[in-house]
């Protein structure tokens, strides 16, 4: 029997009935007298060369006076706060305060727009917003009604040097964290109650809010065990960004629940200066983008420059076999991939000490159990190609679509009699269980472990009043995997242009999140169409594909 086998074996994954990951979790840890006291559990820095270091008893005080300070200002049970916040230490002390009051945490990127953040604030009914002084002028539109909580990204919490000061209409959070926790009580939590909303893209409309239970912040940690290898030993460095659900299972809920330190980089991506952060702070396990690793392993800088580190691990997309062979002779580990999607989390992983197959996204998770359903409605056999489907009932997945019980209904199917959750994700097995990805079901674009829905680009470009139709779709691109590229018919009279194909670029940046505009853009006379007039994507982005492929072969 190998060691993945012994693992899915033994393990048994039963949320406890009440889960509250701000008690359960930190307090615990801050409590826990078998843990090197020592250790930190939080360590941030940013380019500027500012350094500070967190212990679970901090962070443990520090979020007990900051839901004290929200609970005085009417934030409760149930109520929805948005965090935008980059990679500062006030991110970790926001999400967890929410959870300890039983509230609702939204996390969400700063690069959205003032548009992206109002359809959010409206959809959820925000009570609250936390975001930096940098990003206050994107809420000037929001609701009056909403409590609104400024952050100086350079004052640490905690310190002599925390803001006391901030706009008009803002509450600044140093002022709440030097008030006291007299008499805060954190709430109970049941398992099956509300605790995260994660907003991402889909293939139509508008973002939707994935709603996860305190079961799933219990459930994350399994990755964190048998994917991570942490434990309370280890430094862990994920370089996702706080707005992503990634960063619950490789920055806070993943990491912590194992009591390990996580060291949190605050500062562009420099190749040199991300091998010598893992270096100076003693990285064990690493997490990043194929992206981010196809630039490290340019570097060439020869065997075991960073002696500390014994797991590398990738999520989003692919790596192709030139870098993991790369990364393998450089660092003398093999880069362990893993599948999630933002509505379940990690599910399939490679694992320590287990055989990696090339192309292989790896194997289900222990606690997780999949299957393949085709597109006759059976189940595939080894070899054949079907939807990954996750059995349910299972504690990953989320409760469902903040207020769009339709569409999540469109995500379950059964099988047999058996109950499943759809990933829109294709993929084959082989006899051992090993999956290999085969594309999405849907249109969603997948650039550089970014989601992208194509209505989103769309609607933006047909915005633009040159523009009379356009449609969005993936293109092979060597560095991110795919990019979005936008075909358009503009109106009569119009020529496509490179300067007017750079202007309709800076438009897209404008009306919505920047990772989302087209990084190629062909002007076409029409687009292809059904007999009723949708769009046929799927005709543009077989297109795409096959000449990629036709290219990589006349190279070859």
């Amino acid at each position: 029997m190998d060691r993945y086998q012994s693992l899915r074996d033994s393990y048994r994954l039963d949320p406890p009935e009440t889960f509250n990951f701000g008690t359960d979790v930190v307090d615990a840890w801050a409590a826990n007298a078998a843990r090197n006291a020592a250790a930190p559990a939080l360590i941030w820095c940013n380019a500027a060369g500012l350094e500070r270091s967190y212990s679970f008893a901090e962070i443990a005080g520090l979020t007990d006076r900051l839901a004290a300070a929200l609970s005085r200002r009417g934030v409760g049970r149930g109520d929805r706060v948005l965090i935008m916040l980059p990679r500062i230490p006030a991110w970790q002390l926001a999400m967890v305060a929410v959870l300890k009051l039983g509230a609702i945490a939204i996390p969400c990127v700063t690069m959205l727009t003032a548009k992206d953040i109002d359809y959010r604030l409206s959809n959820s009914g925000a009570r609250a917003v936390i975001t930096t002084s940098a990003e206050i002028a994107k809420f000037a539109s929001s609701r009056p009604d909403v409590l609104r909580i400024s952050v100086d990204p350079l004052s640490l919490p905690g310190d002599s040097s925390d803001e006391t000061s901030a706009p008009e209409a803002w509450q600044p959070l140093g002022a709440l964290l030097a008030e006291d926790a007299t008499g805060f009580e954190p709430a109970i939590v049941q398992a099956e109650n509300p605790a995260l909303i994660f907003y991402t893209s889909g293939s139509t409309g508008l973002p939707k809010g994935v709603t996860h239970a305190a079961r799933a912040l219990f459930a994350w940690r399994g990755s964190a065990e048998h994917w991570l290898d942490l434990g309370p030993d280890d430094v862990m460095f994920c370089t996702a960004d706080t707005g992503w659900s990634k960063a619950g299972t490789s920055i806070l809920f993943g990491p912590w629940s194992r009591g390990s330190t996580v060291l949190f980089y605050d500062g562009p991506f420099d190749a040199d200066y991300r091998l010598e952060l893992i270096a100076r702070y003693g990285v064990t396990v690493y997490c990043a983008a194929a992206t981010e690793l196809r630039r490290l392993v340019a570097l060439n800088l020869g065997a075991n420059p960073v002696p500390s580190l014994r797991l590398t691990v990738s999520a989003g997309e692919s790596l192709n076999p030139p870098v993991l062979e790369s990364w393998k002779a450089m660092t003398g580990r093999p880069v362990l991939e893993a599948y999630g999607l933002t509505e379940t989390l990690m599910l399939v992983a490679n694992y320590r000490d287990t055989e990696v197959r090339p192309g292989a996204m790896g194997r289900a998770l222990p606690g997780v159990t999949l299957d393949l359903i085709t597109t006759e409605g059976v189940l595939a056999v080894p070899g054949e190609t079907g939807q990954i489907a996750l059995r349910l009932p299972s504690p990953h997945l989320m409760l469902g679509y903040w207020q769009d019980p339709e569409r999540t209904a469109s995500t379950m199917t059964t099988v047999g009699g058996q109950a499943y959750f759809l990933t829109g994700d294709n993929a084959r097995a082989d006899e051992d269980g090993y999956l290999y990805y085969e594309g999405r079901a849907d249109d969603v674009i997948n650039s550089a472990g970014y989601r992208i829905g194509p209505q989103e680009v769309e609607n933006a470009l047909v915005e633009h009043p040159l523009v009379r139709e356009a449609a969005a779709v993936p293109t092979p691109d060597s560095e991110r995997g795919e990019v979005v590229k936008a075909f358009v018919v503009l109106h009569d009279g119009h020529q496509g242009t490179d300067s007017l194909a750079k202007e309709l670029q800076d438009f897209v940046k404008r009306l919505t999140a920047p990772y989302k505009y087209p990084r190629r853009i062909e002007f076409v006379t029409e687009l292809p169409k059904n007999p009723v007039g949708k769009i046929q994507r799927r005709l543009l982005r077989q297109q795409e594909f096959d000449v990629f492929r036709a290219l990589t072969q006349t190279k070859a």
